[in-house]
């Protein structure tokens, strides 16, 4: 019995409670899964999981098994990619998670470039506004919009970025105008989907050169959406006013497709110190084809304008 293989189909096993999906990551038989494991109880003399035709769960021996080896496959894994990262050749799988505004409009766009020089390197991109744990979930950069909090950490910093109030022409064109955070009560808002009913924008400004922090706005969208790329549509829609990130809106408000509102005000949902972080676990070695992404990435990006430059207008718009 293979005790290194069979311990990682087990622990996929008790993250997906799935041998079929198990086999699909293993490129293998949901059979074959269920004799290894099999194998790996009797070698331990427990039973480490109940089957069943609707569902697999673990047992307390499962579970307490399952917490011991996690950390020696990820040790295991860590001691490949730091060798890994020794050679000056980066390949492999790069497993990326971004957020889905910087992950189409920025890092797609750049995909091909990279392919280009690193054919060697395979690139995993997944989207979401979700907060991802990089152990594990396996992820090797997870592009956020703030720094990381955890512990095991690194991060690299791209480039600070502000939160406009946007809306279309044809919106503003029939509607009062915007001359303070309280006018926005008579227009309709898009927002992020946010945790509850309660929405609020925070508002602050310059004053005899100190920053004045307004009160909170309480809202209440007309369209809520956990994706940005849908706030930005319905903005040129002439949907409502949306509040999105600066680099994101540049193109659009060059083109007068978008004005910009409360120019005056900075303006956000969450933090005013924001902004887009490359994070990556903290190990002695990087591997190679994550300091290989990272300076790619950077060196097209990081600073104040190019930012701006990089971002990639979608391919169609719904207008008015």
């Amino acid at each position: 019995m293979d005790r290194l293989r069979a311990m990682e189909m087990f622990l996929s096993v008790a993250k997906t409670s799935s041998f079929t999906e198990t086999a699909r990551l293993s490129a293998t038989s949901a059979t074959s899964v269920s004799r290894i494991i099999g194998d790996l109880e009797d070698h331990l003399g427990v039973q480490l999981l109940l089957r069943s035709t609707r569902q697999v769960t673990l047992t307390e021996a499962g579970e307490s098994y399952a917490r011991q080896i996690e950390p020696i496959l990820w040790s295991i894994d860590e001691a490949r990619d730091s060798i890994s990262a020794i050679s000056t050749k980066p390949q492999g799988v790069l497993r990326i998670h971004s957020r889905t505004m910087f992950g189409l409009g920025v890092l797609t766009p750049l995909i091909p470039q990279f392919a280009a020089l690193y054919p060697q390197i395979k690139i995993e991109l997944a989207l979401g506004e979700d907060k991802v744990d990089l152990r594990r979930q396996g992820i090797d950069i997870d592009f956020r919009i703030s720094p990381p909090a955890e512990a095991g950490l690194k991060r690299r910093k791209l480039f600070e970025s502000k939160r406009l109030l946007v809306a279309s022409p044809a919106y503003m064109a029939d509607r009062p105008a915007v001359e303070s955070p309280a006018d926005l009560h008579h227009h309709d808002l898009l927002a992020y989907m946010r945790p509850g009913d309660v929405y609020n924008w925070r508002f602050s400004r310059k004053s005899k050169d100190r920053e004045v922090r307004d009160e909170d706005l309480e809202i209440a969208p007309r369209h809520v959406s956990n994706n940005g790329m849908v706030l930005l549509d319905l903005a040129l829609s002439g949907q409502g006013v949306a509040l999105l990130d600066d680099y994101t809106v540049a193109n659009w408000l060059d083109q007068g497709d978008l004005v910009h509102l409360l120019p005056d005000h900075n303006v956000t949902n969450s933090t005013f110190e924001e902004g887009i972080y490359a994070t990556f676990l903290d190990t002695p070695i990087v591997p190679a084809k994550i300091r290989t992404m990272l300076d790619f990435v950077i060196e097209r990006t990081a600073g104040m304008q190019r930012r701006f430059d990089v971002w990639r207008q979608p391919l169609t718009v719904n207008r008015p």
